[in-house]
Parts: structure tokens; sequence; C-alpha cells
């Protein structure tokens, strides 16, 4: 299981990817085309043409993780098609796996406490 805390980094890849690659095939997607590092334990979401599909590498220290969901009806909200990737917060990311619409939550800023005199 795969768990978004906060302090975590999430990449989201905006290109499709062919999902018949597997596990060192992504490895070698974040290594290219994301110019990031797959062994630094930040989660990395790829999604498939049809947005139905989902998949997540992450290394959790001692290997690494392959994830894949897929929506048996709908589709993943993800964003426009252009290169290069996205951060998402640990909150949009568990939005996003739960397949609901995480571009329309948004949060509330919070004013920070003055010190009482």
């Amino acid at each position: 299981m795969i768990g978004a805390s906060r302090g975590l980094r999430i990449l989201v890849a905006t290109q499709p990817v062919d999902f018949r690659r597997g596990m060192n095939g992504l490895v070698a997607l974040v290594a290219a085309a994301l110019a990031a590092d797959p062994y630094c334990g930040d989660i990395f979401v790829f999604r498939a043409k049809r947005r139905d599909r989902l998949r997540c590498i992450y290394w959790d220290g001692s290997g690494m993780i392959l994830s894949t969901k897929w929506l048996e009806s709908g589709k993943f909200v993800f964003p426009p098609v252009k290169d290069g990737a996205i951060c998402m917060s640990p909150e949009q990311f568990n939005l996003l796996v739960a397949g609901l619409d995480w571009t329309r939550v948004q949060r509330e800023p919070v004013k920070r406490p003055t010190r009482a005199a």
C-alpha cells in the first residue's frame, strides 16, 4: 500500500504511457522523460490514454512498488496533456486514486495566529 503522507512529493506524468510497460520501463521513463530520480522515495503516477487506468511506482527503501488501478466505470481526472509532470498534494492524490475530481477541491487559506501580547 502506498501511503501518501505530508512531505511526500507526488509527480503525475501528464503524457499518457503505454500500459504494456512494466516496472523497469516506468523507472526508465521517470529518469529520462521526467528527469527525476525514481529511487528518491517520491510517488510517480502514470495514466493510460483512455484515462480509466493509472499506475504508480514508489521506492520504499527496500524495493520498488508498482501499483495499478482501473475504474470499472468513469474516468480519472487528469491535467491537460502536455510535456513533463505536475506535483500533487497527498490529499489530491487520495482523491485521484478514489476516482474523484480532485480539481474541484480548493484548500481554504488558514490565517496564521498572532502572538498574544
